[in-house]
């Protein structure tokens, strides 16, 4: 009988922006995922960018701030990958993403020197590219679970 209903009731076409809007969203959380990874990892190479004393402050995160910070990641990965398999389960896993990275961004520039670590002003620009994507990712899943492309 689901089968019926399914066949019944079509989906609209997804049109072609949604997927590239999809993959972009994966490549771009994925940066996010790698430097996660890669940081957490210890990899050498990764990290030897960093001055010593940005990597003091990277590798001395308190535990809690790690969970945030790996939910905020993760969940933008998954909900970009829900995207692209048409699951309407993206806009709310967008939504966990903007709220933790919040709370990450809370926490990084009001009670740490992130600001100056992380490269003053550009820091911030970045932050807020970040979560401006984060935004736009999640409009446009909330759009297509409106239309009908997302269930």
């Amino acid at each position: 009988m689901a089968d019926d209903i399914e066949t019944a009731v079509e989906r609209p076409k997804t049109p072609l922006w949604f997927w590239i809007v999809g993959v972009v969203a994966l490549i771009w959380n994925g940066f996010g995922a790698v430097d996660y990874t890669l940081t957490q990892m210890g990899n050498e190479a990764y990290l030897s960018a960093f001055t010593e004393e940005q990597l003091a402050f990277y590798l001395g995160f308190p535990l809690w701030y790690e969970a945030v910070w790996a939910l905020a990641v993760w969940s933008a990965v998954v909900a970009s990958i829900a995207m692209l398999i048409r699951s309407k389960l993206a806009a709310p896993l967008f939504l966990v993403s903007i709220a933790f990275y919040i709370i990450s961004a809370a926490y990084l520039f009001g009670f740490t020197a992130a600001y100056d670590l992380m490269g003053g002003i550009g820091g911030v620009i970045f932050s807020l590219v970040i979560f401006l994507s984060l935004v736009a990712f999640w409009r446009v899943a909330a759009w297509g679970v409106k239309a009908g492309v997302l269930r």
